[in-house]
């Protein structure tokens, strides 16, 4: 059985993801075998008072990267755009980067 924190990887704090904040959109890296269900379910798990009105993922490839003479690439991984509900309280995490 997975927990939360086992779903839920890191918060993507870039400048697009920031944006979307006030609009209760927050953006995470997860799992990469986690379903949206899943998701949904650790972020209401991880983060009280806070209902998930949507999750929309992204599968992110790898990218090649070379460092001098080494070349090789960097590694795919997932990332989960979550969209809560009017009615949910924000994220605390995220209101105090802004």
């Amino acid at each position: 059985m997975k927990t939360a924190y086992d779903i839920i990887i890191r918060p993507i704090i870039t400048e697009d993801a920031m944006s979307r904040v006030p609009s209760k959109r927050y953006t995470f890296e997860v799992a990469k075998d986690a379903t949206k269900s899943e998701i949904a379910h650790a972020i209401e798990e991880a983060f009280k008072d806070v209902k998930v009105a949507s999750v929309n993922t992204v599968t992110m490839k790898r990218k090649p990267k070379r460092v001098g003479v080494h070349a090789g690439y960097t590694s795919a991984w997932k990332k989960a755009i979550v969209t809560l509900t009017a009615d949910s309280k924000a994220i605390e995490f995220f209101e105090g980067m802004m």
